[in-house]
């Protein structure tokens, strides 16, 4: 297979079939849940704060145990599991609500389940996706998928907020579930062969997940992906807790207004996406991970300057800017994860990864908000995004630096040197 021929591929064709109906399942599902709880069941602030806690507290309790089982069984029956359970989870709310039986508790419940599935698919898509088209077309693979979710980013909302007015919340939580339900028939019709998993070394959890850990941070370009990651996402979760309250309290913006500047970030994802490969191929795919950060993140400042009229349009393009940076930053890094790892350890090393740079979000999100107290509104978003900006540091330092090309097969089992 020639380069840039995977939409030739059959096999990946359903996969890129299947995870399109699954982002755009779930990005729908993230506009129409909270709708759902707020509107038809008039949550409290504080019951909303259960269900956005409910959303990723998968990956902080299964995290690391989630990554050993995936590496012990089939990936794509991992995730076929996950879409139909996906799907019959989300179908029971709809059912209920038609009952006039739905209440707080069960979209609790089947957020939390869901929340369970999506760290199960997940996992096993970042490892499956090395075995389905080769560790040299990685990048391509990692291209095309980034672009799906950046799409799905600034469509699902949009799409969800017509649907809700239309058709209600439930029934919008219905066309989510259907989202999975399509990604499980595509990947059902996937026939590549994948590696036979490994069960035989170690059979107690406790030594798996610590072999998964060990090759994450023995490895130090890894390690400083790992660290850039987390501390991005920590600052991140920062900027979340403040910036729609200072875009609408002290940049005085309109609430639709708000909405179109936060979907620039994704409107330069999906620009990224689309020249990721050939960035690469340019700069080498090592050295984009560090050159693109340092060049294109700065962007993000201009989100402290937003104001009605010409400014608006300046944060608007600093976001793009920093939008595009992000993903082929994203794919990159993902693709020399997926490269250096043997194929026995990627549902261990990606569940690893997850665990540490998504454990920063709510923390950050929580600094945020004391931050905001403390510093004002505006000194708190400053702050965070210098943090963001910063965080490129811990790539840049890195052995990544005086490399050019990502390696073209995977590293030994054993931690990496």
């Amino acid at each position: 297979m020639s380069r840039g021929s995977l939409f030739r591929h059959a096999d990946f064709r359903r996969l890129f079939a299947g995870d399109t109906a699954s982002q755009f399942g779930t990005f729908v599902g993230n506009t129409a849940v909270p709708l759902l709880a707020a509107v038809t069941l008039a949550a409290t602030p504080f019951e909303m704060g259960l269900l956005a806690a409910a959303e990723t507290l998968a990956f902080l309790l299964l995290g690391l145990p989630a990554g050993v089982w995936v590496d012990r069984m089939s990936r794509r029956r991992v995730m076929l599991t996950a879409d139909f359970t996906r799907f019959a989870l989300l179908l029971s709310v709809p059912i209920a609500w038609w009952a006039g039986v739905l209440t707080l508790a069960q979209l609790l419940v089947v957020v939390l389940l869901v929340g369970i599935a999506t760290l199960f698919f997940d996992i096993a898509y970042q490892s499956y996706l090395p075995s389905l088209v080769g560790r040299e077309h990685l990048v391509e693979g990692n291209a095309k998928l980034q672009a799906v979710h950046s799409t799905a980013q600034i469509a699902g909302p949009s799409a969800a907020g017509v649907l809700v007015q239309v058709i209600s919340a439930a029934n919008t939580v219905l066309i989510t579930g259907l989202g999975f339900l399509t990604s499980a028939l595509c990947l059902f019709r996937i026939r590549t062969e994948e590696p036979e998993p490994d069960r035989g070394a170690h059979a107690r959890l406790l030594p798996q997940i610590v072999e998964g850990l060990k090759f994450v941070f023995s490895d130090k370009p890894l390690r400083a992906i790992v660290a850039c990651t987390a501390t991005a996402n920590f600052f991140g979760g920062a900027l979340a807790a403040v910036q729609v309250l200072f875009l609408t309290r002290v940049a005085g913006l309109p609430p639709a207004a708000v909405g179109v500047l936060l979907a620039a970030g994704g409107a330069g994802g999906i620009l990224g996406a689309l020249c990721s490969g050939a960035v690469t191929r340019r700069l080498g795919q090592s050295r984009a991970i560090w050159l693109v950060p340092l060049f294109t993140w700065p962007g993000q400042l201009a989100l402290a300057l937003a104001a009605p009229g010409w400014r608006l349009v300046l944060a608007g393009g600093g976001l793009v800017l920093g939008g595009f940076g992000l993903v082929v930053y994203n794919v990159a890094q993902v693709s020399y994860r997926q490269a250096i790892c043997p194929d026995r350890l990627l549902g261990r090393m990606n569940a690893s990864v997850r665990f540490v740079v998504w454990g920063t979000i709510p923390l950050g999100g929580l600094l945020g908000g004391v931050l905001g107290e403390l510093l004002g509104l505006r000194g708190a978003l400053w702050l965070a995004l210098a943090g963001e900006v910063a965080s490129a540091l811990w790539v840049l330092c890195s052995p990544l630096r005086h490399m050019r090309d990502l390696p073209t097969a995977a590293k030994s089992g054993s931690p990496a040197a």
